[in-house]
């Protein structure tokens, strides 16, 4: 038992003594780095202080040398002091005779100094033979050009040699009780600190969780927030106190017909309103809201080249500034205006028949009733009238139906064009025949479209009694009908009265006629005023146009272009 103590103990103390020999010889050894990074620290800063002193002449003067050595001569030196030109040449060495000395450039230091300004090395001295602490640092000309590099290197002293005798034994136990105490200390504050570091690691991955989601819920309500302003059909603009730009959404720069990719954040932010768009008013509406504190709602009508915009302004105060949203009400004014034209139209349409079947009713009931000849003539004009009342009414109908989107249509299909053409040219051969007019029909015979047939029969028919009606006797009106790349051409060509340039452009108006004097008057062109605004609607519906070319007593040429999708 006492052996197996003895043994046990002697284990421990071995275990012990190579622990404290292991430490022991550990602190020494990082002592030693330590001083020695000391000593080349101090070299360092030596050849630092040097550098000052230094002028770049040494290198390439003489006199500027020789002075430089004698200064040097006269203070305390305790380093090797040594001069290297740029090509490596030794040009004065404190211990050694310079020209016996070999090319120093591929020294570590010197390369070190020459790429990065200073370098330091430890290695045995090809000329001294012991091993020495080098410090090296570039010297440049007036122009920042290398002029050489200045070094200075020490005798590497004994660490250990400088602790023999009595002071390592102190230094020993002094370690040996620094290290016990350092490895208790570094048990207890690793413990601690793990423990603290557990609880401090759950907070943060909490904290960083929580400021993750929060970070994530406001890029989430920023995105949001950006695809709303971006997706508005109104333009909005933010300004400070100043009348200053904060922002402007996409859809502003649009509706005020800018440039949008002039127009971006960098360049307006800053910018006065007024520099902005060139809009008083909207400038005056601003500058009252920021004045009240109030906000404002009206609408304003603005002109750019000769255009006609109109507003609606919403303009509110902010904590530092005012919000204004502007709405492009144009078309709805204009919507507002064509339905007020169009109740007009309806209306003085329908008055003249109505007045003219009542008063001639009212001549039937006063008239002697065995006179028919004249009632007779009174019921034919009343019927004729009512006739036109009932072509105004499907008219009106077909108008409404091709206007409304929500109208079941069957799919366009693939037709043959000449029947139709031919359809509709028969459709108008007894008007054309009471006037003399020859109908020419220009349609090969292989030609086919996708169709809405009926409609497209409508508006040829539309087209050619068109003709008819502002055609003179013994007149020519041509039909033809022709593809032209990937869309479908339709011509209707007559000799009539043409349209003035200052009509041209409203032909296809609904109730619309260029004489509005003679409509009821001698020489009156019967019809109902909407039969060219019902060929535009068709053309429209096979995703087309209907153009005219006109001039006053030369006859015109309507044309539709129709596309395939």
């Amino acid at each position: 038992m006492k052996i197996f103590l003895k043994r046990s103990l002697a284990l421990v103390a071995a275990v012990v003594l190579a622990v404290s020999l292991y430490f022991i010889l550990g602190v020494l050894s990082f002592a030693n780095r330590q001083y020695q990074d000391i000593n080349l620290g101090n070299l360092e800063e030596a050849v630092r202080t040097l550098k000052g002193f230094t002028s770049p002449d040494v290198f390439t003067d003489r006199d500027a040398n020789a002075e430089w050595v004698a200064r040097l001569m006269h203070s305390s030196i305790y380093n090797r002091i040594t001069l290297i030109n740029r090509s490596g040449q030794v040009i004065f060495d404190t211990d050694m005779d310079s020209a016996l000395m070999e090319n120093h450039l591929d020294r570590v230091e010197i390369q070190a100094a020459i790429r990065h300004g200073e370098g330091s090395d430890r290695r045995r001295s090809r000329t001294m033979g012991e091993y020495h602490l080098y410090a090296a640092i570039s010297i440049e000309d007036s122009s920042g050009a290398l002029a050489g590099v200045l070094r200075i290197s020490r005798v590497e002293s004994g660490f250990y040699a400088s602790l023999l005798g009595t002071t390592f034994i102190f230094l020993a136990g002094g370690l040996l009780l620094i290290a016990a105490s350092c490895a208790g200390m570094y048990i207890f504050s690793r413990r601690l600190s793990l423990s603290v570091e557990g609880k401090l690691d759950a907070e943060l991955k909490q904290k960083t969780h929580e400021l993750k989601l929060k970070a994530d819920e406001a890029e989430k309500e920023n995105r949001h927030r950006e695809v709303i302003l971006n997706s508005m059909f109104d333009g909005l603009i933010s300004l400070d106190n100043s009348l200053k730009i904060n922002y402007v959404n996409p859809k502003l720069p649009s509706l005020l017909d800018m440039d949008i990719e002039k127009v971006i954040p960098d360049t307006v932010r800053g910018k006065s309103l007024l520099e902005f768009c060139r809009w008083a008013e909207l400038e005056d509406i601003a500058q009252k809201v920021l004045a009240s504190g109030q906000s404002m709602e009206l609408s304003l009508k603005r002109y750019v080249l000769g255009k006609e915009q109109s507003f609606h302004i919403y303009a509110a105060p902010l904590e530092a500034g005012v919000l204004m949203v502007l709405g492009d009400i144009s078309h709805v004014v204009k919507l507002e205006q064509v339905r007020k034209d169009f109740a007009a139209n309806v209306s003085h349409e329908l008055r003249t028949p109505i007045q003219v079947i009542q008063g001639f009713a009212e001549n039937i009931l006063s008239s002697p009733m065995n006179d028919i000849d004249q009632i007779r003539r009174f019921t034919e004009i009343i019927r004729n009238n009512a006739l036109g009342m009932e072509e105004l009414t499907s008219d009106l109908l077909t108008l409404v139906s091709l206007e409304d989107k929500n109208t079941v249509r069957k799919a366009r299909e693939l037709t043959s064009l000449l029947p139709l053409a031919m359809e509709a040219v028969d459709t108008v051969s007894n008007a054309a025949q009471k006037k003399n007019i020859s109908i020419n029909l220009s349609c090969h015979e292989d030609l086919s479209f996708p169709l809405y047939d009926g409609l497209f029969v409508q508006a040829l028919i539309n087209l050619i009694d068109n003709g008819i009606k502002y055609s003179g006797q013994d007149t020519i009106i041509d039909v033809s009908a022709r593809l032209d790349g990937e869309e479908l051409l339709i011509e209707v060509k007559d000799m009539g009265i043409g349209i003035p340039a200052a009509h041209v452009d409203r032909i296809f108006e609904r109730f619309y006629r260029v004489d509005q004097s003679r409509q009821r008057g001698e020489g009156a062109v019967s019809g109902t005023g909407l039969g060219l605004s019902i060929v535009r609607h068709i053309a429209l519906l096979h995703n087309g146009t209907a153009e005219v070319q006109s001039h006053a007593g030369e006859g015109s040429t309507f044309t539709l272009r129709l596309r395939q999708s």
